[in-house]
């Protein structure tokens, strides 16, 4: 890689550190004074003002985090210069000194983000505070998986249950959008757990919470683990009857280290009706039996279009029953498919989820999402206290 290539790597990377203290990026708040990336060592220079001793240092280790496959620690310099204070600190690596002057008390704690590694998976932890952890999946993008667990989430909540989302697309993330909490900021426990934001009456997280819309994401994924173990292991859920994990698309080693560090009690997978749709969602859906998590069963997304004024029409612009043969075939379930409407497009597109809108009750999409939560609800009927599986589970486990 040519010197010019590599500082423009770093740059991008170090554009995306975040202030712990507002959960802006230093670039968004103009803080990044100076960064020189040279083959031997790099330098970073930002404005102090307002930040504390500590969250300096998570700044500071954040910047070794995120170049860290370019750069040993010995070899950055970070300098910090204060427009309203005598405190400017050099040094090489770095610097140990103190702020001497206190900085205004917060009204409340803000979340913040640790990035590194998660865990290896040899041991599978349960998620606390959720009695079900089900992942939402798609070997494609496109094929509206966001779409789908955001409504599934709605859906399980007008059946009376507790659900909360995790938005697990760290490279496209879009709960924030979809939930209408495009400005939220996550705000922390005095334990320092991360508040999940409420939307509707479902509390939710997303990595789209802490940094700007404008920003891409363009750290590597080993560097993202530690985001993701955050948000199943330190964000304060509580008394969830079902977690839902929307998943990125895909099978890489993202999606892996998480099913196999995370107790997951099951998964759905979504696909359109498209020939070429349902040819890479068998190789997501095979992901899940290899590292034995249950499959719940797979979701026909724009199964077929209604239009507003012929209501019991259906245009099957995709193609019909692409996921009915695929499930038969895989010998897993046909959990729902789900029709194009406008109006579900509108919903999404203006933050306010179709499944919370009772003004669509008993349209099409509406009475397919409430068959999808009925039958992910029965996959998990009578299960709790027998290792026995039942209703859903019989198949799959035989």
């Amino acid at each position: 890689m040519s010197e010019n290539n590599n500082a423009e790597n770093i740059t991008k990377l170090l554009g995306v550190i975040i202030n712990p203290n507002n959960g802006k990026t230093l670039k968004e708040e103009g803080r990044i004074v100076e960064i020189k990336a040279d083959q031997n060592e790099l330098l970073f220079k930002y404005k102090r003002d307002g930040i504390t001793p500590e969250q300096k240092r998570m700044i500071e280790t954040s910047i070794t985090s995120a170049v860290a496959d370019f750069y040993p620690a010995e070899k950055i310099t970070v300098l910090t210069v204060s427009e309203n204070s005598a405190d400017v600190f050099t040094g090489k690596t770095f610097s140990k000194v103190e702020d001497k002057k206190s900085t205004p008390a917060q009204a409340a704690p803000s979340a913040q983000i640790k990035t590194g590694h998660g865990p290896a998976g040899a041991n599978k932890k349960r998620v606390a505070g959720a009695k079900k952890v089900i992942a939402v999946s798609s070997n494609k993008g496109g094929v509206g998986k966001s779409t789908v667990a955001v409504n599934l989430a709605f859906a399980l909540k007008n059946l009376g249950k507790k659900v909360g989302i995790l938005d697990a697309d760290i490279y496209g993330p879009s709960m924030p959008m979809l939930l209408n909490k495009r400005d939220a900021k996550p705000g922390a426990t005095p334990e320092k757990k991360i508040l999940p934001i409420d939307a509707y009456g479902i509390p939710f997280i997303s990595f789209g919470l802490f940094i700007s819309e404008k920003d891409p994401v363009i750290w590597r994924g080993p560097m993202l683990g530690g985001v993701l173990n955050q948000f199943l292991f330190d964000v304060a859920w509580e008394g969830l009857d079902y977690l839902i994990i929307d998943l990125p698309p895909g099978t890489g080693d993202m999606q892996l280290s998480m099913v196999q560090a995370t107790d997951i009690d099951g998964a759905i997978v979504v696909s359109t009706p498209q020939d070429i749709a349902v040819l890479d969602t068998r190789k997501g859906l095979n992901m899940f039996t290899q590292v034995k998590i249950p499959v719940l069963g797979m979701v026909e997304n724009m199964s077929y279009f209604v239009p507003d004024d012929a209501p019991t029409k259906k245009y099957f612009i995709f193609g019909e029953g692409g996921v009915k043969r695929a499930a038969e075939e895989l010998n897993v379930n046909l959990l729902a498919e789900i029709p194009l409407e406008i109006a579900l497009r509108e919903a999404s597109d203006k933050g306010f989820p179709y499944m919370n809108e009772k003004k669509y009750e008993g349209r099409p999409v509406w009475n397919a999402y409430m068959n999808l939560a009925k039958n992910v609800d029965q996959c998990f009927n009578g299960t709790e206290n027998s290792e026995e599986p039942k209703g859903f589970f019989k198949r799959l486990f035989s």
